[in-house]
């Protein structure tokens, strides 16, 4: 299970001025803003095709485009996102600090893909993490809240409010849009319906 949510893209004027630098052609930008949304005219996008097309020494520009956005996922797809550390931001919420404040349920956790015979394990293994947590609250027992932090299945959901570029976004939907993880599926989709993403790199 994966969500993503409150998505904004930003930063795509500043980005395709950078790009006109080089050549100082910037009397033939041509995009707007309509209605709030960047807009390009037919001169900038035809310059940032061809720069997407180039490669990644040529597209600088991209970096330069911000992407922001909640998503919940499970530990174990965070720890696959975590191999692109580099250019980007994520501020979750704390297992450290939040674990023991609300009671346990099925839809903290991924099972969407769990048997039948999977699911009611699971649901032993909630009741007794919520065993745990009701202890933990009134003993302050640190040795339970290990206990919970330790027993935490990698399905549990975490939430994060992310921050990276198009560039990011690019290596990811190349090195994961035919993952084993269906989730990274999800999120390839969703990357495929950013902004101007089809017409920059999944070119004809």
């Amino acid at each position: 299970m994966i969500k993503l949510e409150r998505c904004n893209v930003m930063n795509f004027e500043n980005a395709i001025r950078g790009a006109r630098n080089p050549l100082n052609s910037w009397e033939r930008m041509d995009s707007s803003i309509v209605d709030g949304k960047f807009v390009f005219g037919p001169n900038d996008l035809d310059l940032a095709k061809r720069l997407c097309k180039a490669g990644s020494d040529h597209r600088k520009f991209i970096r330069q485009i911000f992407i922001t956005v909640d998503i919940t996922a499970p530990l174990y797809w965070w720890k696959e996102y975590d191999t692109y550390k580099v250019g980007t931001v994520a501020n979750s919420t704390s297992t450290m600090h939040k674990i023991h404040s609300k009671s346990f349920e099925m839809s903290d956790f991924s099972t969407d893909h769990m048997n039948e015979e999977t699911i009611e394990f699971m649901e032993k293994n909630i009741e007794f993490l919520e065993n745990l947590r009701v202890k933990y609250n009134d003993t302050k027992d640190k040795t339970l809240w290990y206990s919970i932090i330790q027993l935490l299945p990698e399905s549990y959901n975490q939430m994060r409010t992310c921050t990276f570029s198009y560039e990011n976004a690019v290596a990811m939907y190349y090195s994961r849009k035919n993952h084993k993880l269906d989730e990274w599926h999800t999120f390839c989709d969703w990357v495929t319906e950013l902004p101007y993403f089809k017409e920059l790199f999944i070119q004809e």
